[in-house]
């Protein structure tokens, strides 16, 4: 497999042109631009999320979907495609990732095929000891909440997923989606 400090120094064959050795030197100094290398491939997710969230509800809804995430932009950006089988009905979304790095944060929007034309906001962040933490400042039923993604339990062929949120700018938070990453 070839690096991707290694693919910065050649020209795209399909005619796109090299990587500027400034760009190719900043990666290569980099810690964080291949954080989420460990996700390319095709994936089974189990989804455990909350059918109420902010709620004090405890009831829980389970189900299955699919995930593919293939690189782009020499790898310092990012798309999945997911397919979530909701009981309710099946629909398809994007999760789309970028690296920054001068700021050495990811972005993360997500793209929910039910309401295609709303990205929603991006959480930002990278990981720090194997746990990776994005956070956003969003609104839930009209009223400011910290929104809260984290990467954990990596392995080569597994890795969850949580996404959880505050109403008390960050001093508790309620975990309402848990995704178990099993790869195909």
């Amino acid at each position: 497999m070839i690096d991707r400090r290694d693919m910065l120094s050649f020209t795209v064959l399909a005619g796109a042109a090299t990587a500027t050795p400034a760009f190719a030197a900043t990666l290569a100094d980099d810690d964080h631009a291949r954080d989420f290398d460990f996700l390319i491939g095709s994936w089974r997710v189990k989804h455990r999320r909350l059918r109420e969230r902010l709620t004090g509800s405890d009831a829980w809804q389970e189900f299955d979907g699919t995930c593919i995430m293939q690189p782009l932009m020499d790898g310092v950006g990012n798309v999945e495609d997911n397919w979530l089988d909701l009981p309710a009905g099946a629909y398809r979304a994007v999760g789309l990732r970028s690296y920054d790095p001068k700021s050495k944060l990811w972005a993360i929007w997500w793209l929910d095929g039910r309401t295609p034309h709303t990205l929603d906001v991006p959480v930002k962040g990278n990981f720090q000891d194997g746990v990776g933490t994005f956070l956003a400042d969003d609104t839930l039923r009209g009223k400011p909440v910290k929104l809260r993604f984290q990467w954990s339990a990596i392995a080569a062929n597994s890795a969850e997923w949580r996404q959880a949120l505050s109403d008390d700018g960050g001093k508790t938070w309620e975990t309402n989606w848990v995704m178990h990453f099993t790869r195909t």
